[in-house]
């Protein structure tokens, strides 16, 4: 087996809670690598059975050489959680000169609880998630009203 063989492949997705099917975007970019959608497909939607369905939720998978795999899920995009709650379907065009709706302090204090559930935020101050959450915020077009 060549070097290359060992290596392990990451392989990033965003995929809708519930809704993984082997076609397309999930099904060509695993069966480029040499993983069975449908193993990855079943796993991820009994994993995601608790979440809203269609809820996107950003995987990282790691295809191994015998091209089995793992993967990690992170919570959803802090700009379609701030969307969600403030009822919007989509961010302001212009950002900073329309707004598409608010959110209030505790909306951004329970984002932040769902951002800190995912590994690269478990060490991170609950204060500097809540002034992330509240730049994307600003920057989607979601007034942070107190």
């Amino acid at each position: 087996m060549s070097a290359a063989a060992k290596k392990n492949l990451l392989v990033k997705l965003v995929v809708g809670a519930g809704q993984a099917a082997p076609a397309p975007p999930v099904g060509p970019a695993l069966g480029s690598k040499g993983v069975k959608a449908i193993d990855f497909c079943k796993e991820f939607n009994a994993r995601t059975a608790n979440f809203q369905p269609g809820t996107p939720i950003p995987v990282l998978l790691t295809v191994k050489g015998d091209r089995s795999f793992t993967f990690e899920m992170k919570s959803p995009p802090t700009s379609w959680l701030v969307l969600k709650a403030a009822g919007a379907k989509q961010g302001a065009d212009k950002p900073g000169h329309e707004s598409v709706g608010e959110i209030s302090l505790k909306h951004v204090y329970e984002i932040a609880k769902i951002k800190k559930t995912d590994d690269r935020h478990k060490d991170v101050d609950m204060q500097a998630i809540c002034g992330a959450i509240i730049s994307t915020a600003e920057a989607v077009g979601v007034k942070v009203v107190h």
